[in-house]
């Protein structure tokens, strides 16, 4: 199997079939990515497709500094960011005084939910609290990283990742509780 260096110069050239081995390779983890961003499933796709139309268009910007896996990343993320600003679905509370939250224990709860139910609790956020969540946690932006690529203050970007892990907390017992059997 070529290695990624001359499967990324054959896409540059227009190579159809080094287009697709690179899909292949990367595509169900960039679809991960786009589905923790996509309201649903084909919203996800909708994003994948366009973030590899863009990828692809792109290749010659990568400069072989750092990984060729996290640039695909940053178009995917990038790509449904655009899409939910197209869209207006994303808009961002004002900035008020971050809660503060109790830390509690959770590591029982969470050994009882699987990863399809994480996701999916996720996915149940508001765009504007899933795209703050999924950027400062899961990719692991600052808030003023955040705050720059949404045109927000950090403030903002601070207080949305809080009420987003109020109610993933919120969710998050209420599923440990029925599945537990208990009345909530």
């Amino acid at each position: 199997m070529p290695n990624l260096t001359n499967i990324i110069k054959s896409c540059i050239k227009g190579d159809r079939k080094a287009q697709k081995k690179l899909y292949l390779q990367f595509a169900d983890r960039l679809y991960g990515v786009a589905l923790r961003y996509a309201q649903n499933t084909d919203d996800a796709k909708d994003i994948l497709q366009e973030g590899f139309i863009k990828i692809f268009n792109n290749l010659s910007q990568f400069k072989n500094e750092g990984s060729f896996e996290g640039w695909m990343r940053k178009v995917i993320v990038n790509t449904a960011l655009e899409r939910l600003r197209k869209q207006n679905r994303l808009w961002l509370m004002d900035e008020f005084t971050v809660l503060e939250s109790t830390v509690y224990n959770y590591e029982h709860i969470l050994e009882d939910l699987n990863e399809k139910e994480l996701i999916k609790i996720i996915q149940e956020l508001s765009p504007k609290y899933k795209m703050v969540f999924n950027l400062y946690v899961i990719e692991g932006y600052s808030h003023k990283e955040i705050a720059d690529k949404l045109q927000i203050s950090e403030g903002t970007s601070k207080s949305n990742l809080s009420r987003a892990k109020e109610i993933l907390k919120e969710k998050v017992e209420k599923i440990y509780h029925i599945k537990k059997g208990k009345i909530i």
